[in-house]
């Protein structure tokens, strides 16, 4: 082998080192932007995860108040009844009995405060029932709201785990599959805030 055949091996060989560390730096240059994707996804997901875990105490805890307020509710109308009872019961008594009997004063002062404490207790049964629905109103947010990032967190977790697929077999078509599944957790994820949809 003659110099100049030496020097153009050592040419082609250079060459060749030179594309493939071309190519590397390409390939790690992809490999980086995937990398920051996934980190970036992995947070999104990180962070509907702790807000769905918010929204679904904040909703569970909405359910437990209105579910007491409706016992409360409950409470108040059999009250509410007893009295009603006791008047019907009195007034009985009062069809017997003559105006400037005995008894007679007793039954109906016992008619009027028994009339006051049933309105007592209807005043008192509407502002539960504003409260218990109000309560509703507030779990009903709240479950809106961690339904979406539910759906966040599905969505970014099958996005990392395609991103790790695309990293190991080095194949940018599945990075690109997992951008889209994970722009598409990014959206409900601010949905989660926004309830724009």
């Amino acid at each position: 082998m003659t110099d100049q055949d030496k020097e153009e091996v050592k040419a082609e060989v250079k060459a060749e080192a030179k594309e493939k560390e071309t190519a590397d730096q390409k390939k790690a240059q992809w490999l980086n932007y995937l990398s920051v994707t996934t980190i970036l996804i992995a947070l999104c997901a990180t962070l509907s995860t702790y807000k769905g875990a918010s929204y679904s105490g904040k909703s569970m805890l909405s359910e437990i108040k209105a579910n007491d307020q409706w016992s409360l509710y409950q409470s108040k109308s059999i009250k509410e009844y007893l009295y009603e009872i006791q008047i019907d019961n009195l007034q009985a008594e009062l069809i017997h009995s003559q105006p400037g009997a005995v008894g007679y004063d007793n039954i109906t002062s016992r008619i009027a405060s028994y009339g006051q404490n049933i309105n007592k207790y209807k005043a008192a049964k509407e502002q539960v029932n504003k409260d218990a629905k109000q309560f509703e109103l507030q779990r009903d947010d709240a479950s809106k709201h961690g339904s979406f990032f539910g759906l966040a967190v599905v969505f970014l977790q099958i996005s990392i785990l395609l991103s790790s697929i695309a990293a190991l077999i080095k194949k940018k078509p599945v990075w690109y599959f997992s951008m889209v599944l994970g722009l598409i957790g990014i959206l409900y994820f601010v949905n989660g805030f926004l309830l724009f949809f």
